[in-house]
């Protein structure tokens, strides 16, 4: 019993306790689970209806008050955050949004996804960030409707955000997303959701060239840690853009109604740029398991730098042990014994020997 104590308490000082709980949170996703998310305490409603000519922005106080949208005939953006099952409930069942695209809404860990139900397109992606002071991956489940005439957003967090340049571009009289559709803004959504996973693996590229560093310059249990942490984080990357792939294609091949075929031609774009975060994220990966086999190596080198020195010392040393046995023995007659000389020419055999061997070890180079 003491002596699993013992081995527990020694495990703890190996293993820090937040990557433990890290890899659960990264490894453990089961959507099929009923989401157990908290609820917030309200939810913002924020409108954004425009055309060429005008735009008007509004936050609604009421989920009665964004109703009205639903027939204009200008392009509406109608974003919502925070995620209560009530309000995204209500909301769905006003605009005609399939129960099954609401259940998708509120669940927890989704795979990114595309649907087309009841003449809507609905897509799931997973907005991401990174946090400068944990150096891990955060994602955030973004879901979005597009209809006739209008554009549904449904998001976790009100925080966090990449969609204000967005925002800024719509107050812009005469720009692209004035000028279009609902379908373009559609797009928009969806591309600065792609840029923002370079953004993503651009910091992470950054933590992978500074590891490398520290394992050619040093290479120690820390520098292990790392690299499970950035391993973990990858992970992260890898399952939220991967599917996105499938989505944007599901999106080109849906022949809906609601694209106009102009329009087409972006996402197009969008899908060129999830391929290469695609092959970036793979490269990264790879990139890890070098680096894993990089740390592997030295800590190999290291400790065949370590075990040679102790063999140049043991065979320095054999000479100097022979010797002392050899005058050792317990025998009545041995050369030199009684001979006033007799020290000192063994403590000088033990002397000349050895450096006779470190003079033909550095002539055949062994050190």
């Amino acid at each position: 019993m003491l002596q699993k104590l013992r081995s527990g308490k020694y495990l703890s000082l190996l293993i820090n306790p937040l990557d433990l709980l890290r890899t659960k949170k990264v490894l453990q996703v089961n959507p099929t689970i009923e989401a157990q998310r908290k609820e917030p305490e309200e939810t913002k409603i924020f409108v954004y209806d425009y055309n060429s000519e005008e735009v008007k922005v509004e936050e609604v106080a009421s989920l009665p008050a964004c109703y009205k949208y639903l027939d204009s005939a200008k392009a509406s953006w109608i974003n919502v955050d925070g995620l209560r099952k009530s309000d995204v409930e209500e909301i769905c069942n006003h605009y005609g949004i399939h129960p099954l695209i609401a259940e998708d809404i509120l669940s927890i860990g989704q795979r990114p996804k595309m649907d087309e139900l009841n003449g809507l397109l609905f897509c799931l992606l997973n907005m991401l960030y990174f946090n400068e002071t944990d150096n891990t991956v955060e994602s955030e489940q973004v879901s979005i409707v597009l209809g006739k005439n209008f554009v549904i957003s449904f998001q976790e967090d009100n925080t966090k955000d990449v969609f204000n340049p967005l925002r800024e571009k719509i107050k812009i009289a005469g720009s692209k997303i004035r000028q279009s559709g609902a379908d373009y803004l559609f797009y928009s959504l969806i591309d600065m959701i792609v840029d923002n996973y370079f953004l993503v693996m651009e910091k992470l590229g950054e933590r992978i060239e500074a590891l490398e560093e520290d394992i050619t310059r040093r290479a120690d249990t820390k520098t292990l840690s790392k690299i499970n942490t950035l391993r973990k984080e990858m992970i992260v990357l890898k399952r939220s853009i991967s599917p996105v792939r499938e989505v944007i294609n599901g999106i080109l091949r849906s022949e809906s109604n609601l694209v106009d075929e102009k329009t087409e031609k972006y996402f197009k774009d969008v899908y060129d740029h999830i391929v290469q975060a695609n092959e970036l994220a793979e490269n990264y990966r790879d990139m890890m398991i070098n680096l894993q086999d990089l740390y592997l190596s030295n800590v190999n080198l290291k400790m065949n730098e370590v075990m040679k020195v102790m063999a140049v010392v043991t065979c320095l040393l054999a000479p100097a042990t022979v010797i002392g046995g050899i005058f050792g023995m317990n025998f009545e007659k041995i050369p030199w014994l009684h001979n006033q000389f007799g020290f000192y020419l063994a403590v000088g055999m033990m002397l000349i020997i050895p450096i006779w061997m470190i003079v033909m070890f550095k002539r055949r180079g062994w050190f």
